[in-house]
C-alpha cells in the first residue's frame, strides 16, 4: 500500500501541500516579525504592499511593509494569516485524532456485541439527526468560546461517521472463519477484538481520518465567522474574514488571502484522503 500511496499522484501533491503549511504556520516567528494582534490605528485598511515607518518597542524607527494589507483595526493580515494556520490545523487533527479515537471503541462495541449495537447505534443515529453546525453553535454557546470547546463541539457531531464506519467493518470481520476459529478454541474477547478484527479497521480510519480534519478546519471557520467559535481577537482565518465581510467591496483583501489559505488547506487535506483511498482499494479507482 506504501508503493501505491507514494506513486499516487493525488496524494504526493495534498501530503506536499500540507508539510508545506504545518511548516509555515511553525515558521510563523520567524517569516512574520510583527504581533498579529498589535492594533495601528495610524494604518488600518490599507491594501497589500503598504510600507510606512513605525516606531518598535525601543523608540527605534523601523520599516514596516503589509505584504498582505492590514484590517479596520490596522493588525497586519499577513501575521494573522500565518499565525491562523497553527489555529487551524491544531484543530483539525485534534477533531480528527478524538473523533477517530472515540469512534473507534464505540463501533467495535456495537459491531462485535450484539446487545450492544441497538443501544449505541440509536444514540448515533439521534446526533445525526443534528445538523453539525448546528450542534457545534449550541455547544459553544452554552460552554464559552475557547479553543478545548471549539475542539469539543466539533469533535461530537464528527464521532457517529467514525462509529457506523467501523461497525460496518466489525460486523464482516467478524462472520470470518478465522475469528470465528478464534472464538470456538476460547480466545478472551478482548484478544480477537485487538488481534484479528482492530487491524482491519486502520486503513480505512485513516482515510476518514483526513477528510474529518478537513470538514473540522472548515468547521471551525464557519464558526469564527459567525462570531460563536474562537475568541474574536484570535488570529484564526475565521476571525479574519468575519473582521473584513463588511469592507469586502472596498477591500477584498480582507477576505482573499485567508480565503485562500483556507480552501487550500481543505483541499490539500481532500487531495491526500482521495489519494489514500485509491492507494487502499486500487478498484475504486478505476472504477471512478
Amino acid at each position: 500500500m506504501w508503493s501505491r500511496v507514494r506513486g499516487n499522484v493525488s496524494a504526493r501533491i495534498g501530503a506536499l501541500l500540507i508539510l508545506l503549511i504545518m511548516a509555515v504556520g511553525a515558521a510563523a516567528p520567524w517569516l512574520c516579525a510583527w504581533d498579529p494582534d498589535a492594533i495601528n490605528p495610524g494604518a488600518r485598511n490599507e491594501p497589500p504592499g503598504y510600507q510606512t515607518t513605525i516606531r518598535d518597542d525601543d523608540g527605534n524607527k523601523v520599516a514596516y511593509e503589509a505584504l498582505m494589507g492590514t484590517d479596520t483595526l490596522g493588525r497586519d493580515i499577513y501575521a494573522r494569516v500565518l499565525y491562523g494556520a497553527r489555529v487551524s490545523l491544531t484543530i483539525g487533527v485534534s477533531v480528527a485524532a478524538l473523533s477517530v479515537a472515540i469512534g473507534l471503541v464505540l463501533g467495535l462495541v456495537a459491531g462485535y456485541f450484539r446487545w450492544l449495537d441497538g443501544i449505541v447505534m440509536r444514540f448515533m443515529d439521534g446526533l445525526m439527526a443534528i445538523p453539525a453546525i448546528l450542534m457545534a453553535i449550541a455547544l459553544v454557546s452554552l460552554s464559552g468560546s475557547g479553543l478545548t470547546t471549539v475542539i469539543v463541539a466539533i469533535t461530537i457531531p464528527q464521532v457517529p461517521t467514525v462509529v457506523r464506519l467501523v461497525r460496518s467493518i466489525v460486523l464482516m470481520i467478524r462472520e470470518e472463519p478465522y475469528v470465528e476459529a478464534a472464538v470456538s478454541v476460547g480466545t478472551p474477547t478482548v484478544k480477537v477484538l485487538l488481534r484479528h478484527v482492530l487491524p482491519n479497521t486502520f486503513a480505512p480510519l485513516i482515510v476518514q481520518a483526513t477528510f474529518l480534519c478537513g470538514s473540522a478546519i472548515l468547521l471551525e471557520a464557519i464558526l469564527s465567522f459567525l462570531g460563536v467559535g474562537m475568541p474574536s481577537d484570535a488570529p484564526t482565518w475565521g476571525n479574519i474574514m468575519a473582521d473584513g465581510r463588511s469592507q469586502f467591496q472596498i477591500h477584498p483583501h480582507m477576505i482573499l488571502f485567508p480565503g485562500v489559505f483556507l480552501a487550500v488547506t481543505v483541499l490539500a487535506i481532500n487531495m491526500l484522503g482521495d489519494g489514500l483511498r485509491d492507494s487502499i482499494d486500487p478498484r475504486l479507482s478505476k472504477r471512478l
